[in-house]
């Protein structure tokens, strides 16, 4: 395959060229591939055998441009934990444009560490191996799960040192996404006091994710992507780790898995990122932060909503109270479904069961894992997990009373997630040079409800620490 057929459409540069800088990623001397989507590759048209030969490595890093294509580094705002940013955009990122994936939609395809922007602010623009490796695995995983985020297409070592606290070898990530527009897109074309620009800006998204829409559906569509998304992280207990708005996507796609994680026993007040110093973004706060974020896409569009500021508001309002009816709807239905129970089943009667998990420090992946088995008829397995087996005993009888469909409950629960231990086992080892603990690990996760005796480490909860876990951005 040669580079003439790869095509690279530049449809976010052309409708909105004030946010888009036309830029250019470092070289790569020794570029080296670590490990390729190949099903991602085919879903975009794209040769793998080309994808891994050296011409296709420096696609993948951005240094091989197709004829007509036109990188650009993404402008945005953003709050970051709380505060308002006015400039932030692709620092270490580049667009380098759209492709036409095997459902008729458009993809971006866009790279992580391919060096300084004009967004820099002081930061060097590159990416290590692990954190790029880390959105990898993660990604997939959540891909497996069915929780709509980016996708991960490839990373390449770089052979270039990248200092942080220690040196480590440096990478460039691949992604794929429906599109980079995020809230701090339009936050950032709000502040400009251009509604030409802001307009277009949100015509662009409409065209792109939401057609038919008007100004209005778009934020509600919004809306209702994102209420979706985060109780669907809650049911799998992910953790973002760093909700900021310009974390957040117009498609309802996770995205940039930087100190994300899962949880391992039960809690709400989790935390996981290092610099979550307010436990702003814990588990069990995400709702919130999600609606948080939301009203400041509403902030941001109000231009667009009414003739009037106030009549803009009222409506804004109004839209944003669906939030938490379609949060509590999404998550429902899911929680239901890993219990195996039908739909008019009381709310108290999960909340019960997770403050049993809390109270028990009870695994949440295990715990949903087993109670298929339990709907089966073998308790045993589930019991295990308590200290006290006792402790769940009331629960479950009541449970098994309203006869557990398990069907549901194999489509919703979950073996294997990427555990944070056995995370950080394959990143320290892809960094020292061996990849096969991180294949190893991406095998599970991408098949997450097929148990697999020579996976059986993968269920396997981290040892009891008095050291909690933590995950770090990576730049």
């Amino acid at each position: 395959m040669s580079t003439t057929t790869v095509t690279l459409s530049d449809h976010f540069a052309r409708a909105v060229p004030e946010l888009a800088v036309a830029w250019e990623a470092e070289p790569v001397v020794e570029p080296r591939l670590l490990v390729l989507n190949e099903p991602l590759a085919a879903e975009l048209g794209l040769d793998v055998e080309w994808l891994r030969s050296a011409e296709g490595l420096a696609f993948l890093v951005g240094t091989h441009v197709p004829a007509g294509a036109r990188p650009v580094a993404q402008a945005y705002a953003g709050h970051q934990f709380g505060h308002y940013s006015p400039r932030l955009g692709d620092g270490r990122a580049l667009l380098l444009g759209e492709l036409v994936h095997a459902d008729g939609g458009l993809r971006d395809l866009h790279l992580k560490g391919s060096g300084r922007t004009t967004f820099s602010r002081g930061g060097d623009g590159f990416a290590a191996v692990g954190p790029m490796l880390r959105e990898y695995v993660v990604s997939e995983a959540m891909h497996a799960l069915g929780i709509p985020t980016t996708r991960s297409l490839a990373v390449v070592a770089t052979g270039r040192p990248v200092r942080r606290e220690t040196v480590l070898p440096g990478a460039v990530l691949a992604r794929v996404a429906s599109s980079h527009l995020r809230v701090g897109s339009f936050q950032y074309a709000r502040a400009t006091d251009d509604i030409d620009l802001l307009r277009r800006l949100a015509d662009h998204a409409i065209e792109r994710h939401y057609p038919s829409h008007g100004y209005l559906g778009l934020f509600e569509s919004v809306l209702a992507a994102q209420a979706s998304l985060v109780a669907r992280w809650s049911l799998v207990g992910f953790v973002h780790g760093v909700m900021n708005t310009d974390n957040m996507t117009i498609s309802g796609e996770t995205i940039d898995y930087g100190p994300c994680a899962f949880l391992e026993a039960f809690d709400p007040a989790t935390v996981f990122s290092s610099i979550d110093h307010g436990a702003r973004y814990a588990f069990g706060n995400q709702p919130a932060i999600a609606e948080w974020n939301l009203a400041r896409l509403a902030e941001a569009l109000l231009p667009l909503l009414a003739d009037t500021q106030e009549d803009a508001i009222a409506v804004a309002v109004e839209s944003l109270g669906g939030f938490r009816r379609s949060y509590n709807a999404v998550w429902t239905a899911g929680m239901l479904a890993k219990l195996g129970l039908p739909a008019d089943t009381t709310p108290d009667f999960v909340d019960d069961l997770l403050a049993l998990l809390h109270t028990h420090h009870v695994d949440y992946t295990l715990f949903h894992y087993h109670l298929t088995t339990a709907a089966r008829g073998d308790l045993a397995p589930v019991r295990s997990l308590f200290v006290d087996p006792t402790g769940i005993d009331a629960w479950l009888t009541r449970w098994q009373s309203l006869t557990p469909d398990p069907a549901p409950m194999a489509r919703a629960n979950p073996l294997y997630i990427p555990r944070n231990h056995r995370v950080e086992e394959a990143l320290t080892a892809a960094t020292a040079g061996d990849m096969a603990p991180f294949h190893h690990l991406l095998a599970a996760v991408q098949s997450p409800f097929t148990e697999r005796p020579d996976l059986a480490h993968y269920a396997t909860p981290a040892p009891d620490t008095t050291t909690p876990y933590q995950t770090f951005c990576g730049t």
